[in-house]
């Protein structure tokens, strides 16, 4: 899959090459390699312009680039690094990078407390977990009536705000991870040891519950 340094660097902008990446993130050269040709169908899907739009982000997640979802658009807010509304090759492997099987699990807490604290306050506030499960309402077609929503919020910041201040921080989400590991099932992909051309689907809507539940 020979990628040419200098032509990637005209033609993708913020590219750095294999060698570099590899060094930087759990990605042998091989794999950022994969990813490149990855990288390239996806970013040439709507306009050849060597990024990654938010459209284009969502056309590889859902076959539909006019799709709204709340975890997609989160996720693209987090992979957009240099934060100008598209993601260079770069920022798509270092991204990446945090669900890959070798990397650290305080790197994949740290990562999957961003994606709940959708307003970027340092807490996860009980605004936002409504968010998420009106997402998941959507998603998945479920409907629960005011009195449900107002229970699950009660019970689970009851089960996470240890200090009761109606925000759940940093400490006391790595407190509640602990004690229910399947929240990180998400956070970890297999086939990035093996990378194909294949985009990863994130299906982060079906874990909602369980942080909810």
């Amino acid at each position: 899959m020979g990628c040419y340094p200098s032509r990637n660097k005209q033609r993708f902008p913020g590219y750095d090459g294999p060698l570099v990446l590899a060094s930087q993130t759990s990605f042998t050269v091989s794999e950022v390699e994969a990813l490149f040709e990855m990288f390239k169908d996806i970013s040439g899907s709507m306009a050849d312009d060597g990024l990654i739009s938010k459209e284009e982000f969502q056309l590889a997640l859902f076959k539909n680039s006019q799709k709204e979802n709340l975890f997609a658009n989160r996720i693209f807010e987090l992979f957009d690094l240099k934060h100008r509304g598209a993601i260079d090759f770069s920022d798509f492997v270092r991204s990446l990078n945090v669900f890959h099987p070798n990397t650290s699990v305080d790197e994949k807490v740290n990562f999957e407390f961003k994606l709940y604290d959708l307003d970027d306050t340092g807490f996860i506030e009980r605004t936002e977990v409504k968010q998420m499960l009106d997402a998941l309402q959507k998603e998945s077609e479920m409907r629960f009536s005011d009195a449900t929503v107002e229970a699950i919020l009660d019970k689970t910041f009851q089960d996470i705000d240890g200090n009761h201040d109606g925000k759940i921080d940093k400490d006391e989400w790595i407190n509640f991870v602990s004690r229910r590991p399947s929240l990180m099932k998400i956070m970890t992909l297999p086939y990035l040891k093996d990378v194909t051309t294949t985009f990863p689907s994130f299906v982060f809507n079906s874990e909602v519950d369980d942080i909810a539940t």
